[in-house]
């Protein structure tokens, strides 16, 4: 609560009245800015990763006198920018930020010594730091100088925000959403396995755009033999890197001359079965990782993307693939396009079987919401394991 704002409730009916009304503009105000703050670091999209999305925000009596956002990892904080813009006026002013300043020396400095060093008096932030480097170390730094600092303004909203941050730090795994096109009775493709195209232009469009938002997409060797998929985001913005392939491959069945191996920029990594026999030769950035026999796949796959930083995963398997995942509890996001078609029961099913024996087994997806694309229909929801 600002400095200006009494310390104690007024005596009287009239003075709850009037500190009720008191807190209320500060709770808005607050809000207010922390909105900004949320759509500034909207902006880094698809960009910061390993990082998380942040956006700052700099107000001083009533007005905000700088902003700033985190562009790419190795750039310097939404806190410095936001510093920066303000200049001189930061001196006594507040700083509003979706997630709590860093401590620690990274690639860049802390943000905690910059926002001293500017004079600010008071640092709001929307929710904590989940890395272990920060954790509450970023908020007890600020306060020992004498800063005051407030927590858990629109917290759900920064945690849905940054939630693939959140599941890399806290389950050391990359988050998993799981992108569906079915016709309106689940099939993705005709009995022969002909699926171009399930969905219109735009749904199409909107998935491209979804891929240059995650570090990686990852199939399994029925959709490679099957589509033969380039797994790229088309067109690619500026600035942008193409996600990296993931294939799972037990068996070592995807030759050499599928599209996803053409032309390959960036990596890729191929996961296969201890005991396929190595190759002579690899196209350049192809990772070739054996899968101990004794391990349990799905897991250690996800920890060893996790060590090569990948934050998230962008699901897009066949049937037999996301049965796994669901079924292991390895999808952290639902994004399904409907279209507006029936292919019968003799198509292709999205998800293979999950062995309910009665409805009474099957639990309810979360947070679910639906918008038109075109004519098709999109759903976003969380699975039931999810906590916000």
């Amino acid at each position: 609560m600002h400095a200006q704002y009494p310390l104690h409730q007024p005596g009287g009916i009239s003075g709850l009245f009037l500190w009720q009304r008191v807190v209320a503009v500060s709770s808005n105000e607050e809000a207010r800015w922390m909105r900004r703050c949320l759509a500034l670091a909207e902006k880094g999209r698809g960009q910061t990763s390993p990082n998380p999305m942040v956006g700052a925000v700099v107000v001083k009596d009533g007005r905000m006198v700088g902003q700033g956002y985190h562009p790419r990892a190795g750039e310097p904080h939404a806190e410095v920018w936001a510093l920066n813009d303000a200049g001189p006026r930061a001196k006594g002013a507040d700083l509003y930020v979706n997630l709590e300043p860093c401590c620690h020396h990274g690639r860049t400095p802390p943000c905690t010594d910059r926002i001293k060093e500017a004079g600010i008096r008071r640092v709001v932030v929307a929710m904590t730091d989940p890395n272990p480097q920060v954790a509450g170390r970023g908020v007890r730094a600020l306060e020992r100088s004498g800063i005051s600092v407030q927590s858990g303004i629109l917290e759900k909203e920064a945690r849905r925000q940054n939630e693939v941050f959140l599941t890399f730090m806290v389950k050391k795994r990359p988050f998993v959403l799981w992108k569906a096109a079915s016709s309106l009775d689940g099939r993705t493709a005709a009995k022969s396995g002909h699926a171009r195209w399930v969905t219109d232009s735009l749904a199409r469009s909107e998935v491209h755009q979804l891929r240059t938002e995650m570090d990686g997409i990852l199939v399994g060797s029925g959709t490679v033999l099957a589509d033969d998929p380039k797994l790229t985001a088309r067109p690619l913005p500026p600035g942008y890197t193409q996600p990296a392939p993931v294939l799972l491959d037990g068996r070592g069945r995807i030759p050499l001359t599928a599209s996803v191996f053409e032309d390959r920029q960036g990596p890729l990594y191929w996961f296969v079965r201890e005991d396929v026999p190595e190759l002579d030769s690899l196209p350049p950035q192809v990772e070739r990782i054996p899968i101990p026999s004794q391990a349990d796949a799905l897991a250690w796959i996800l920890r060893e993307l996790a060590r090569r930083n990948i934050t998230s995963i962008l699901l897009e398997g066949g049937s037999y693939t996301t049965a796994r995942f669901w079924q292991e509890r390895y999808v952290d996001k639902i994004r399904w396009y409907l279209a507006p078609k029936i292919i019968g029961a003799d198509g292709i099913p999205a998800v293979g079987p999950l062995g309910h024996e009665s409805m009474d087994s099957v639990e309810l997806l979360q947070s679910v919401s639906m918008e038109f694309v075109g004519d098709d229909v999109r759903v976003e929801a969380y699975p039931p394991w999810h906590a916000d």
